[in-house]
Order: structure tokens, then C-alpha cells, then sequence
């Protein structure tokens, strides 16, 4: 064991640890094997309440014999339009219990973007979270010629509500108790009716350059998964999860709620997006996966709290992450750490460091994964200082999740890992596009041969339209998006996420836009950090009313220049931001111009903003 974190306890397994060729197989061997372990938590009135297999195989059959009820058939797809929550869960092992295919909607998802989605994935059931999302169903539904019936999961709201297509989720469970009990043996026969090579589940492109196209995952390819990234990191039923990023999404999807299924790890749903940073105190994971947002947030939360703190604590704080720096970089470059060194680290622990980590809720954690968007390596040291293992994993929709993942005992900031044990993963000779190639590729996108032509070739390899380098040692590392490399007026190439990452690492910056294609010098489009840009202007006796006026107050202009100015010192002269501007709205998944794990979409931005970007280049 290191002085830092025991790489041991992170090694993966190759044995089979849940037995299981489909999904439903997984899941339904697990409840027969874990019987009344605890299987997941839900907060409830303040309280935490906990589902043990047994409940959740009772009530995902229920709901599943309520679809073969509804007259479902094995092969047609049922749609799931609400927010990461236990009944998402169930309604999607419902759905494949049934032999189904389960597709997810984003709930910040338009109407018409609702109504494209159930067109295109032929539903004939879709399930909707409450009211609000209700709504937009109903108003679709005149389009949706196939959509037989609309389950609504949480009914507030809707008790005196009637409608002939519209069911509660508790009469569908009551529907399905009463079929299962006037047809036994129907519920095994359906459930087993499925091949691993049937087709299981729909994930959803983002769209952000045309209508989105949906990635089709057979049951092979979903456990295929579940046991490789066992073979990476081991999870099991001590361990702890919690789930709150989106489970449209392929991150959460298989990394949260499917490996945790074949692992049994227990899951813990958040309240809602808002309290994510009580919750996680609360239920301390063991094991916490995150996008790069989220992960800046805890360490600006922990920056104003330093800041707001005696001159004694700051300087506490100050040395144990200066030790704990000189640690990690002697852990991480595979040296010996000096027996003074080890002991200095216990003291920062004891000083500082624990009282960090308890007040982000990873003082449980074995281990941080970072994906869906690359992380400023800076921020990375900064969690390895801490004393926390955080490795970055690198995949897409189309690979279904990670292809590449940064080994625990060889953490390298800034590279996505070498690749995984399940797939191969090289470089193209010409275009340095990083290609995929295994069991876990996607079958292809629904309804769009074509489009499936052009990212699989001829020999299986998916192209991901990520550009990057390898390391001597098989390390890969992603310089851009092979669409979002600028070359400048001068014919300079460049790679904007470099310096996006770097400007991120700023307090007072949550997002940024680099632009510059074809143009004579850099620019930057910034979306500042409220909580820090409001304490700042704070601090410094700067009269603001709102967030727009934040962004336009001389002040917080010239702080944002000073960030500005320090990254752009890392940089060569053509590859420095000149110009820059800031967003005067505060942005949220809801709006479009960020995607679901909440980064802003390039493309859209560009478009949006023209004019202000224009307004960068008139002189």
C-alpha cells in the first residue's frame, strides 16, 4: 500500500461475478443470489429509504407482466422521458424484462425534440416522469400515430387527471399483478425470450450538428461491458454508488446503473441536481464517477472556503496540499515516497486534507473517475493531492462507454490511459484519429445505414472523431475533436480544448469557447462562475444587481483578463487569446447551448453568439 491510496484494493478481476448472457439475465440472477440485500436508496421526506433485490425484482416483474398486458411485444421499444431516479431504474428493467427495447429522454428535452425521438425509436409506451413532462407528451402525441400508452411515474399533481392513454406507474404495477396471476409461466417464457444479440437498448446522439441518431447496444455488448470494467476497477456490494448524472447518458447508463447491477453495488439516488454536494457528504460513495464540471464545482467550493477561513487554517491548507503535491508526484512517477515525506502527508491529513475531502464527501471514496469531457490535468493533481485516486476514462456513445482508462497505479494527468483490456484502440497513420475496435462497438445507428458506413469501416474499427497521441508506454492523450481544430488566417493548427482545460482550472470560470478558425488571432467566449465572481465583487466592493451586470462590471472584466493572461503565458504567441467575451446569462441544462453533461456546444455557441463574436474582430 502507498502512502497515498492502496492501488491493490483498485485491481480488476477477470472472473464472472454475476452469471448472465442479457441484461434481464444479470439482473434476475442477482435477485435470486442477494435476496434481501440492500440494492438501492432513495431520499424520501428527508430520510433515507432503502430497496432490497427482492423489492425491486417484485416490482420490475409487476410493471413488466403491466406492459404484456398493455399488449407489448418483445422487440418494440418503450421510452423513458425523466431524471435520474429509482422508477427510471425499474422501468428500464421492466422494459427489457419484457423483451423490449428501453430508450431515455433527456427531461430538459424540447416537445419536438420528445415527439422526433418516439418517431424515430417506433415507442409504444412511454413512461414520464410527473406533470411537466406529461405535458410535452401529450402534446406530441397527435405525431405519434404507434404510442399506445403514456405511464406517468410520479402522479402529484395529476390525481383528478383522466385520460384513456395516461396510467399511473402503481395501476400499471396493479395491471401487472393481475395478468401475471391469470398467466403463470408467461413472465419467464417473455423475459428469456431475448438472444444476446438482440438489440437492447437506444442511446441518443446529442444532435449538436443535426438531428440527433441513435446508437443501438445489443444485451452481448452490455455485459460484455459490465464484466470489462470489472476487469479494470472491482467493484462489489460494499462498495457504494451514487447516481445523478443523466441515465440517457452512456456514462451512467453502464458505468452506474449496469455495473452495478452485475457487481451489486448499492446505488443511492439524489434528491435532485441541487443537492448533489449535501447528498454526496450523505452517502460518502466508495466509488464516484462525475464529469469535469461537476468536479471543478467541489474544488471552487472548497477554494471559497479556504479563502473564508483564519489565516491559520490557509496556512494549514497551504503546506498539507504542497505536501501532499510532492507525495503524488513521487506515487504517480512509480518513486518511493521518504519515510520524513510519508510522515509530513499523515500530519497535512490530520491538518487539513481529511476536512477537505469529509467536506466534498469523498473521504470514503477508493477511488474518482473523471469522463465525457476532457479535465484540466492541473485539477487532476489537485484531487491526487488529496490523497484520492482520480482517473480519467475516455469513450463515446458509439463504443459503449470507456475504451480507455488511466490504471490507478500509473496516473498520468493530462492522458486518457492506454486502452482498455476489452477492446483495442490505435491511432489512424494519417489523420491521427483515434480508432476503436471490439465486442463493444455499437451495432449501428437506428434507421441510418449510411451513417453507420461512415463510422465503422470495413475491418470494424469505429472512428470517434477524437484526434490525439501515444506515449512510448501506450498512454493515449486527445488533443481535440478533429471538427473543432482551428486553423488560423496564418494556417496555424490549433487545438482550442488545450486551452479551454487550462482557463477552466480558474475559479472564476466555468466554461469557455476558443475561436479562431480561419481568423487572424484567437478569441474566447467565457461563462464565468457565479458563487466565486459574486464573492469576488464581494470582496472587492463591486455594485452588481444580477448576473449580467456581474459580467459587465469593469472589475470582474479586468479579473477575468488577469485568468486570461496567466494561461495565456503557457502558450506560444499565435496560440494567445487576444480578445474575449462574457456570456450574460446563466445557463442551464435546460437552455441549448449545453448538452446534458453540461458543456457548452461548440457549434451552437458559434452560431448563437455570431455577432458578439464578430464584435471581436472589427478592429
Amino acid at each position: 500500500m502507498t502512502v497515498l491510496w492502496d492501488t491493490q484494493a483498485l485491481k480488476g478481476q477477470t472472473k464472472v461475478v454475476m452469471p448472465g448472457e442479457t441484461i434481464p439475465d444479470v439482473f434476475w440472477n442477482g435477485v435470486a443470489a442477494r435476496g434481501q440485500q440492500l440494492m438501492m436508496r432513495e431520499k424520501k421526506f428527508g430520510i433515507w429509504q432503502g430497496w432490497s433485490w427482492t423489492q425491486a425484482g417484485t416490482a420490475v416483474r409487476e410493471m413488466a407482466m403491466g406492459l404484456l398486458a398493455l399488449d407489448f411485444v418483445p422487440g418494440e421499444c418503450a421510452s423513458i422521458l425523466a431524471s435520474t431516479r429509482l422508477e427510471w431504474v425499474l422501468a428500464d428493467l421492466a422494459v427489457l424484462s419484457a423483451g423490449g427495447v428501453s430508450n431515455g429522454i433527456y427531461p430538459t428535452d424540447a416537445t419536438s425534440q420528445v415527439q422526433y425521438l418516439c418517431e424515430d425509436s417506433a415507442t409504444v409506451i412511454l413512461f414520464v416522469e410527473d406533470e411537466e413532462q406529461l405535458d410535452k407528451a401529450l402534446t406530441a402525441r397527435e405525431h405519434l400515430p404507434r404510442l399506445r400508452k403514456i405511464v406517468v411515474l410520479d402522479m402529484e399533481g395529476l390525481t383528478r387527471y383522466s385520460d384513456p392513454m395516461v396510467i399511473s406507474l402503481e395501476a400499471l404495477r396493479a395491471l401487472g399483478r393481475d395478468h401475471d396471476s391469470k398467466h403463470p409461466g408467461v413472465f419467464d417464457q417473455v423475459r428469456k425470450s431475448r438472444q444476446p444479440e438482440d438489440l437492447a437498448i437506444l442511446i441518443y446522439t446529442s444532435g449538436t450538428t443535426g438531428k440527433p441518431k441513435g446508437a443501438m447496444h445489443n444485451h452481448a455488448a452490455l455485459v460484455y461491458m459490465c464484466h470489462g470494467y470489472n476487469q479494470v476497477i472491482v467493484q462489489d456490494e460494499h462498495d457504494e454508488r451514487m447516481l445523478f448524472l443523466p441515465l440517457c447518458h452512456v456514462a451512467e447508463r453502464l458505468g452506474g446503473q449496469y455495473f452495478s447491477i452485475y457487481t451489486g453495488t448499492i446505488l443511492n439516488f439524489v434528491e435532485n441536481p441541487d443537492t448533489v454536494p449535501e447528498n454526496v457528504r450523505e452517502i460518502a460513495p466508495t466509488t464516484f464517477t462525475a464529469v469535469p464540471r461537476v468536479w471543478e464545482k467541489f474544488y471552487s467550493s472548497v477554494t471559497i472556503a479556504i479563502s473564508e477561513s483564519d489565516k491559520l487554517q490557509q496556512l494549514a491548507y497551504r503546506w498539507a496540499l504542497g505536501i501532499g503535491y510532492k507525495v503524488s508526484d513521487k506515487v504517480t512517477a512509480g518513486q518511493a515516497v521518504p519515510l520524513w515525506l510519508k510522515g509530513c502527508f499523515y500530519m497535512g491529513r490530520w491538518l487539513a486534507l481529511d476536512n477537505v475531502r469529509r467536506m466534498i464527501g469523498i473521504h470514503k471514496a477508493k477511488v474518482l473517475v473523471t469522463g465525457a469531457a476532457p479535465i484540466s490535468p492541473d485539477l487532476v493533481r489537485w484531487y491526487l493531492a488529496l490523497g484520492v485516486p482520480m482517473i480519467e476514462a475516455w469513450g463515446m456513445t458509439e463504443s459503449c462507454g470507456a475504451s480507455t482508462v488511466m490504471p490507478a497505479d500509473k496516473i498520468k494527468a493530462g492522458f486518457i490511459g492506454p486502452a482498455a483490456p476489452f477492446n483495442e484502440v490505435r491511432l489512424d497513420p494519417v489523420t491521427q484519429e483515434l480508432l476503436v475496435r471490439g465486442p463493444n462497438v455499437f451495432m449501428g445507428y437506428l434507421n441510418l445505414p449510411e451513417k453507420t458506413a461512415e463510422t465503422i469501416d470495413a475491418d470494424g474499427w469505429l472512428h470517434t472523431g477524437d484526434v490525439g497521441t501515444v506515449d512510448d508506454e501506450g498512454f493515449f492523450r486527445i488533443t481535440d475533436r478533429m471538427k473543432d481544430i482551428i486553423i488560423t488566417a496564418g494556417g496555424k493548427n490549433i487545438t482550442p480544448s488545450e486551452w479551454e482545460n487550462e482557463l477552466k482550472f480558474s475559479n472564476y470560470v466555468t466554461d469557455a469557447v476558443v475561436i479562431g478558425d480561419r481568423r487572424a488571432y484567437l478569441s474566447v467566449i467565457i461563462m464565468i462562475d457565479l458563487e466565486n465572481v459574486e464573492k469576488f465583487a464581494q470582496d472587492h466592493d463591486v455594485p452588481f444587481s444580477n448576473y449580467a451586470s456581474l459580467t459587465r462590471a469593469p472589475e470582474v472584466l479586468a479579473r477575468i483578463q488577469v485568468e486570461i493572461d496567466t494561461v495565456n503565458k503557457k502558450f506560444a504567441r499565435v496560440e494567445q487569446i487576444k480578445q474575449f467575451r462574457l456570456l450574460d446569462t446563466q445557463l442551464t441544462a435546460e437552455d441549448d447551448e449545453l448538452t446534458p453533461t453540461m458543456k457548452l456546444k461548440r457549434k451552437f455557441v458559434e452560431q448563437k453568439y455570431s455577432a458578439m463574436i464578430e464584435s471581436m474582430y472589427r478592429s
